[in-house]
This record gives C-alpha cells, structure tokens and sequence, in this order.
C-alpha cells in the first residue's frame, strides 16, 4: 500500500492526480488531500442546478467534476478528503460498507463513534461529517470520501442547492441543521493537518506500507486542463426544443431526473442525470433508449442490467419514469 500526502489545494490538479492512480497504475494506495473553496459535484450531475452560482462567484468558490457519482460537495481547507484505491472482488457492485470500515475503525481509535447510514454517510451523533462516493472499471475500485473537520459550514449551506425532497426523506429541515465538525468531539491543536498525520501513522501501521511521494506525469496535466474546461464541467445538452420534456423522481439510491425530445412517438435524444452512483457510463444507458417508441421503452430496456448504470434501479422503474415523462 501506497500512502500518499498530496501539497496541491488545487482541484482540478488533486482529482487529476486520483484520477491517474486509478487509470494509470496498479498500486493500492490510500491518499489525503485538501481542496481550496469549490463545489464538487458528481460525475451525472448538473452543474447549474446543484450550486447557487452568485454565492459561488461573490465568494471566490470553483466548481469542479468527479468521476465518481453521487451529489455535490463543498470542500475548503476544513474538509480533509481521503481517497483509497484498490483491487475489487469482481462482483461490479458499489459497496460502500467496506471501504468505510477502515475510516470508521480509525475513528473509534481516536474516540469518535461514527455509522454509515443510508447511501454513503458517516454520521456523528446523528449527524454527517463525512459522504463518500466509489467509481468501478476493471478489477480496480476508487472510493473517496469527505472527513469535515474545521469547514466554514455557513458557506456550505449558502453555496449548495440540496433537493427539498432529499432533507425531507431524512425528515430535516436544512443542510446546516443535518452537518457538523469533527473539531466539536475531536480538538487537535494542530487542526486539520494533525487529523492527517494521525490518520496516516494508523492506517500504515495497520495496512502496512510507507509514504509515498505523489506522482507527477503529462497525463495528469492534461486531466487537470480537462478538469478545468467549459466542456467538462458544463456540457452542452444536444438538444432542447417545444418537443422537449422533463421529469424527476426520487428514489431511495438517489435522484434521477430525465430530459427527452420526442419526434412524434419515437425518444429522439435522451439525458439522464442525477445524484446516483453507477459502475457503467450514463452514455451508454441513453444510447439504448434513443429510438424507443412511447409505450415501449420497457421493451428497449429489456436485457439491459439498468442497475450498472443506475444503481438500485430496476429497468420497470426507469421505464415508468420515462413514459410518465413523455406522458406529462
């Protein structure tokens, strides 16, 4: 195992560099790394509604694009981010319980009892200090995850648009009101950088292995770039017309909303997206539903393990909200 300290507060450069590890090399490696003010959201969401993009621009807050599904997150140099890349088991399914463990394991060593609760966080005392989210392809897993110690949360709440429905499933009544600091039951007097050293002496001595120092290689100057363009972050929907509609729903694995336009009966163009995980590319998914007829696309879908590309949904279930979609 690989353990790596990143020095970059640049975004786009840190998830580049996970990105590389995760693409380019074999190793196993556990990385911590911090982020200067930015919105990260997930790799099927949409930037223009996940952001409220006049606290973003009066704050100096970026926005940046993970590979991994899931929601937005705000990170600043309060929020410690872990990433753990490894070999997976060949099953192809999200699992977050198992590469919580560790993090869950590390905590309670240092005093603080954290659970996974729903999808992907770990609360404290009922509330989250932490969301992690995975990316899958080949035999090679990429889990990553927030640990909010010292983050200026009244920014947090301000800069995210978190979906009514989703407070109201976990019955809250705002984003401030469901987070906390880990600072409130874990003062460090060395903050964050401390959390950091600790977490790292006890996961190598657990793990084993030994620092590392972190890579530097074209390719991750190029992801960056990409990570940093117009068309990454905000790419351009091929279509919106009179024909066009939309639709969303929630469900327990997360949100998904649909945008088709229709010629006649027939799905001309179709985006699907939302703040689901999913081991497949969301493309793939909506190039089989492309040229399916109103009232057929279970039919299109069949033979189709929707659940690799929306995980936690059966083929009925994105059937039903395409056609309600297309119905109105």
């Amino acid at each position: 195992m690989k353990f790596i300290r990143l020095q970059s507060t640049d975004p786009y450069y840190n998830l580049a560099v996970e990105e590389y590890l995760f693409s380019h090399t074999e190793d196993d490696v556990f990385m911590l790394w911090q982020n200067d003010p930015v919105v990260v959201i997930g790799r099927n969401q949409n930037a223009y509604a996940e952001l409220n993009p006049e606290v973003a621009r009066a704050r100096g807050i970026r926005v940046a694009r993970r590979i991994t599904g899931g929601g937005a997150v705000y990170h600043d140099m309060g929020n410690l981010n872990y990433t753990y890349i490894s070999a997976r088991d060949g099953k192809g399914e999200i699992d977050f319980a198992t590469f919580s463990a560790p993090v869950i394991d590390l905590l309670a060593s240092l005093g603080v009892c954290a659970e996974l609760s729903g999808r992907n966080d770990l609360l404290v005392d009922g509330k989250k200090i932490s969301g992690c989210a995975q990316h899958a392809k080949g035999n090679r897993v990429l889990h990553h995850g927030t640990l909010l110690y010292d983050s200026d949360l009244s920014v947090l709440s301000s800069v995210l648009r978190v979906d009514r429905e989703k407070l109201a499933a976990k019955a809250i009544r705002s984003v401030s009101s469901r987070v906390m600091n880990l600072c409130t039951v874990l003062p460090l007097a060395g903050g964050v950088d401390e959390l950091a050293q600790r977490i790292l002496e006890a996961l190598m001595g657990k793990m084993g292995g030994a620092l590392a120092d972190a890579p530097k290689h074209a390719v991750i100057e190029e992801l960056a770039l990409r990570n940093a363009s117009a068309e990454w972050l905000y790419p351009k929907r091929p279509f919106l017309s009179e024909y066009t509609v939309t639709g969303k729903q929630r469900y327990p694995f997360g949100s998904v909303e649909v945008t088709v336009e229709m010629d006649g009966e027939t799905v001309k163009e179709i985006r699907v997206c939302g703040d689901f995980f999913g081991t497949a590319p969301i493309s793939e998914l909506e190039g089989h539903l492309r040229g399916a007829r109103c009232g057929e696309i279970g039919e299109g879908l069949r033979g189709i393990l929707v659940s690799s590309y929306i995980y936690g949904m059966t083929d009925g279930e994105l059937a039903r909200l395409i056609e309600d979609t297309i119905r109105g």
